[in-house]
């Protein structure tokens, strides 16, 4: 490993702590998951997740093509049919409150970026179509679910972090807590690779047949 390696390693590492300790205090938990994944990037774990994303044809051929898209537009998706993808889409962003754009930018420059990416592009539509919840536990099964996908580093970390948090502030939960995302990562195993997909094309697609067409039922 060369000096200029060594050096990113070293500051991506310590940008990740930092996203860890400010995750365990529970303060600006965004952009705290931001760093972590940030200061995880080169790593080799990261750099083992993308080739096996990509050791699937279809994820690969969506990360050759380096296929993004533009924001969606909010008023256009609630006219699309009920029980679409698109009208479904919309309910979620209106009852959460959540902004599409809101996930921080990263200069697409090689296959992890790209990735990396995508995921912070898709992350509310994978919540959309998988049905699990935005509340804490939710959050930590779209993550195991996303680990059977993708392997992701950063869900290795968020889920470690979460048992800790748990073992000290919820032991009485963290039966239901395993319970339910081991389901959720079996899920993740069984179903079609959700980062192959160009949702953004098919917004009138039924959101019951998304499920089917995925494994997601």
């Amino acid at each position: 490993m060369g000096f200029r390696s060594r050096w990113r390693s070293q500051l991506g590492l310590l940008l990740a702590m930092r996203g860890m300790i400010k995750l365990l205090k529970g303060s600006d938990t965004i952009n705290a998951i931001y760093d972590i994944e940030d200061g995880l990037r080169y790593t080799r774990s990261t750099q083992l997740a993308i080739a096996y994303v990509k050791s699937f044809p279809e994820v690969a051929q969506i990360v050759q093509e380096r296929y993004l898209s533009q924001p969606p537009n909010l008023e256009a998706l609630q006219h699309c049919p009920p029980h679409s993808l698109g009208h479904g889409y919309a309910i979620y962003l209106d009852k959460t409150g959540f902004d599409p754009n809101f996930y921080r930018r990263i200069s697409v420059e090689d296959d992890t970026s790209y990735v990396l990416l995508r995921m912070r592009q898709t992350h509310d539509l994978w919540h959309v179509v998988t049905g699990f919840g935005t509340d804490g536990l939710g959050e930590m099964e779209l993550k195991a679910f996303e680990l059977a996908q993708t392997r992701r580093t950063v869900a290795f970390v968020l889920f470690g972090l979460s048992v800790l948090n748990g073992i000290f502030k919820y032991p009485e939960g963290l039966g239901v807590f395993f319970d339910r995302i081991t389901t959720a990562y079996k899920l993740g195993k069984h179903a079609k690779p959700l980062l192959a997909q160009k949702w953004e094309e098919s917004w009138e697609k039924p959101l019951a047949q998304w499920r089917s067409e995925l494994g997601l039922e």
